[in-house]
């Protein structure tokens, strides 16, 4: 498989970049081709057996720790160059983030993103993406890796929305959610099988000294 490149003006990109406009979230239940969407669960699984993925932490820096009663999922970080699928996955990621700068002038200099896999019945408790102390993060996004994912599954995205709306979001494999990192409160509900996910955020230069 060939690295996926495609031109920041795509209409599935401005699309996203009109819903962010507009609402501050986008949900586009077709994003990734089937094929990529496969591949990149199987590098997830690959890396979940060979013990690469390790329970995430609660907090930044020397603050951090492993509370499971708050977030249960196991994480990696990824980067280019590692594998061909997530190659293709990053390219796409920047065709977007080319995307929101033309329309929405956030100053998006960089993405980061990680493997994200919760096993049965583990949960994140609701929260914000920014942290306090760092306003880097501006856009989250999430890509669903899941293959046949039923709603009885559970494990949706819970986002809590203006005026008390709350909107569930099915983890269905290649699927895509974008939401602004530091007004959009979420959750991540508990599911009968295992989940998988490619998390990542948007992010600007930030305020912190040098």
């Amino acid at each position: 498989m060939r690295v996926m490149q495609i031109p920041s003006d795509h209409p599935l990109l401005l699309r996203i970049v009109d819903d962010l406009a507009e609402h501050g979230w986008s949900q586009q239940n077709i994003f990734l081709p089937l094929g990529l969407t496969q591949e990149l669960a199987a590098e997830c699984r690959k890396r979940s057996a060979e013990g690469e993925l390790a329970p995430a932490a609660v907090g930044r820096g020397p603050t951090s720790e492993i509370r499971e009663g708050i977030r249960g999922d196991h994480i990696q970080w990824i980067d280019p160059g590692q594998a061909l699928a997530c190659d293709s996955y990053l390219e796409l990621m920047d065709s977007l983030r080319e995307a929101m700068n033309r329309g929405l002038y956030l100053g998006l200099e960089d993405f980061e993103s990680h493997f994200a896999l919760y096993p049965p019945g583990a949960f994140y408790l609701k929260h914000v993406d920014r942290f306090r102390d760092d306003d880097r993060r501006m856009v989250s996004a999430v890509v669903y890796l899941n293959d046949a994912w039923l709603p009885e599954h559970g494990g949706q995205l819970r986002m809590y929305l203006a005026d008390g709306v709350e909107h569930d979001v099915l983890p269905a494999g290649g699927s895509l959610v974008v939401f602004l990192s530091g007004e959009v409160p979420h959750e991540v509900l508990p599911a009968t099988r295992e989940r998988l996910s490619l998390t990542g955020w948007f992010r600007r230069r930030g305020n912190e000294p040098f």
